[in-house]
């Protein structure tokens, strides 16, 4: 399946953290932290304003990025978890 976020959302992968055990510790998946770091996989068209004139989004298929924590919406697609989100939502482009 396809998709195709629209107007200035984003569609993100999140990007897992490589994993740090100190002093032996084992931290289990329910217990941590869903990473803030992500991939862009698809970008919308971008943000029309009130007279009609569409704005370009900054970031681009492919970009690192940062986002706050409960940013956007979980959706599965084709058994991938994925994130949609506004711009707004990106907190920095990582490079």
């Amino acid at each position: 399946m396809k998709i195709r976020p629209l107007h200035d959302r984003i569609l993100v992968e999140r990007v897992e953290e490589k994993e740090t055990v100190r002093g032996g510790l084992i931290i289990p998946d329910t217990a941590k932290e869903k990473p803030q770091e992500g991939k862009v996989i698809a970008v919308g068209t971008g943000k029309v304003t009130d007279d009609g004139k569409r704005l370009g989004l900054d970031v681009k298929v492919g970009d690192k990025i940062l986002f706050g924590k409960y940013s956007g919406s979980e959706v599965k697609v084709d058994d991938k978890d994925y994130l949609i989100m506004r711009e707004d939502d990106i907190l920095a482009i990582l490079g």
